[in-house]
């Protein structure tokens, strides 16, 4: 009975055969024995009925558990923060001479601050003993210098600076874990910080004494608008204000084509003549197009119509769950070469230059890798806006992307099939936390105060989903895995590369970039071996950086182009070298874009309906009115 149960009493030669060495004979529980069982018995038959949980099941309900999970956690992986904690309290433990240094820095800062007090105490204009960052303008307004407020200021100060030593300087601490730890306790203090609350804040403290508290009746009345707004799904105070097609998304065009996924507008020219290349700009599909169509005084389009360019843009769908399996490549395929389709029927003879915006440059760069590959020579240049090709470095953001967040992640958008905008726009407010969350307090709900609406403000809350194949894609293929930059990013079978594109490269990157940081935007001159690659450095933001007309106060750029003969340069060395221009980026892109542009011809038809493509709609069409 027991050779019956034991294979590995068959007798010998039994069973034998070239890919059976072992002589075990090869039932339905030994022809695929589990990677580490060798040498284990296996039982002939198993008597209990088969197993009720497949591990398809098995994966279907962790997903079920997780995504009900994250509609209590904003979609953020509840594991993550405490794990990383606990890892760093761990190697702190396992650290004396760490240990040593946080206390004797711990006792000079108490030392410091005592010595500050007792001096401040005898003169007023004692120099502080901390100073914020430059960027950190929480303690600005002057009261902030005098007793006791200054006493507070300079106490958080130091404790800040001191927490910002424990949570970098612990050994064999992972990157990952250690930006984990730097970035919640960073959160957690500025939750603390004693501007954000009325008796410790002298600029509110001044304006309740001169108001007679009529500050706090108006914030209070702030922040039960913004409740209401918040509980029935409304847009923020002001954004009624600016309509698409009314207020901004104003430049004359039509819808010349639509699928499944996008519309394509094409604006009506404006100058005598036009420059012979069009322009097609894909913009990300995270947020609705018109922010580079916004009021016409900052409409990028606008800009470039009245300078003699005929532009084409994409209007992409909103996503619905019925859009949950539309991947990368769909938006490439519907998207990008859809439109350049269209444009190349519209116009035949004329190549194009394409300019993609965020994520939708980082497509763009896929699909101009994808036709370098394959032969295809129908663009004139590349232009990228705040858009990244290795992911290596992607700054703050990679904090929201890690293996356990990005599975934690997939499980909330397999069920719901989209992301939601409310995931996406939690984390970019925290990215900034003191800019877009306390400082948005203070001045609202403590001193009373509403910030006059913008159509940036407007278009901001204007806010879009994504589908859940694409956007896990995108989190795996390229933020984890950075595919793109590896060479190991797939289109139709084949890995496409960055080094494949020859036409010549423009990219922009802004200073203050959260999302698409300049330095990581700037890896671009790594990757491209194209005839020349020209970066722009602008001051602002992600957004505001790129919505930058001339005139717009306190504006300036840097710009460099680097040929394939050029030594590389590290970003540092090129930010500290590269000469400095007041004003707007746009003119300088427009006279590049001139510049690898033929001279100008004659006003080109509206759209080709002989070609298939007839007009539509009157600009901005309808998919940038869906909710």
């Amino acid at each position: 009975m027991a050779a019956d149960l034991i294979p590995f009493a068959a007798p010998a030669g039994k069973g034998e055969s070239q890919g059976n060495p072992t002589g075990v004979a090869a039932t339905s529980e030994t022809k695929k024995p589990h990677p580490g069982a060798r040498g284990w018995a296996q039982p002939v038959f198993d008597p209990l009925p088969p197993s009720t949980f497949s591990p398809e099941m098995a994966k279907t309900l962790d997903r079920l558990f997780n995504a009900h999970i994250a509609n209590f956690t904003a979609g953020i992986d509840p594991r993550v923060i405490p794990l990383a904690f606990l890892d760093w309290w761990i190697k702190l433990a396992w650290s004396p001479g760490t240990h040593a240094r946080l206390s004797e820095k711990a006792a000079r800062k108490a030392v410091r601050m005592a010595l500050y007090t007792l001096q401040s105490l005898a003169d007023p204009d004692t120099p502080p003993a901390i100073e914020p960052l430059p960027q950190d303008k929480r303690f600005s307004y002057p009261g902030w210098s005098q007793l006791p407020y200054n006493l507070m200021s300079q106490s958080f100060l130091l404790t800040q600076q001191w927490w910002a030593n424990a949570t970098t300087g612990v050994p064999a601490l992972s990157k990952e874990r250690k930006d984990i730890v730097t970035f919640v306790t960073r959160q957690m203090l500025d939750l603390v910080s004693p501007a954000n609350f009325p008796l410790t804040n002298p600029e509110v403290a001044d304006v309740t004494l001169r108001e007679g508290g009529a500050n706090l009746l108006r914030g209070f009345s702030n922040w039960r608008d913004d409740w209401l707004r918040l509980t029935r799904g409304e847009k923020p105070p002001g954004a009624e204000q600016f309509e698409p097609g009314k207020d901004v998304a104003t430049t004359p065009g039509r819808v010349v084509y639509r699928n499944r996924l996008i519309e394509l507008i094409q604006y009506a020219p404006a100058t005598a003549e036009v420059q012979a290349e069009p322009l097609l700009i894909v913009p990300a599909w995270i947020m609705k197009y018109y922010i580079l169509d916004l009021s016409p005084h900052n409409s990028l389009v606008k800009y470039l119509v009245d300078q003699g360019h005929t532009v084409f843009m994409i209007s992409w769908l909103n996503p619905t769950s019925e859009e949950r399996e539309l991947g990368m490549e769909d938006y490439r395929r519907l998207g990008i070469m859809a439109a350049l389709d269209a444009v190349r029927a519209i116009l035949p003879d004329s190549q194009v230059h394409a300019v993609g915006y965020c994520l939708g440059g980082t497509l763009l760069a896929i699909a101009a890798a994808v036709m370098a590959r394959d032969g295809d020579t129908r663009l004139k240049t590349l232009t990228l806006l705040a858009a990244q090709v290795d992911f290596s470095e992607a700054g703050e953001l990679m904090l929201f992307v890690n293996e356990e967040q990005v599975s934690f992640l997939e499980s909330m958008m397999w069920q719901r099939g989209v992301l939601d905008t409310h995931q996406m726009s939690g984390a970019f407010q925290m990215l900034r936390s003191n800019d877009l969350i306390w400082s948005r307090m203070v001045r609202e709900y403590l001193l009373g105060e509403r910030r006059p609406p913008m159509d940036l403000m407007a278009w901001n809350a204007d806010q879009t989903r994504m589908p859940y194949r694409m956007h896990t894609q995108y989190l795996r293929k390229l933020f984890l895995n950075n595919e793109l930059a590896a060479g190991r990013y797939q289109v139709d079978g084949r890995p496409v590369a960055i080094n494949d594109i020859h036409v010549p490269i423009f990219a922009i990157g802004t200073v203050k970039d959260h999302v698409a940081p300049w330095q990581s935007v700037y890896k671009i001159n790594l990757l491209a071996k194209s005839r020349e690659v020209t970066f722009l450095l602008t001051t602002g933001g992600h957004n505001a950086g790129i919505v930058s007309e001339p005139g717009h106060p306190r504006r300036s750029y840097q710009m460099a182009t680097s040929h394939r003969d050029h030594n590389y340069v590290d970003p540092e060395t090129w930010q500290l070298n590269t000469e400095r221009s007041e004003g707007s980026w746009w003119p300088a892109w427009e006279t590049w874009l001139t510049e690898n542009s033929t001279a100008g011809v004659a006003l080109p038809d509206m759209g080709a309906p002989h070609a298939g493509y007839p007009l539509l709609e009157e600009a901005p069409g309808t998919y940038v009115f869906q909710t």
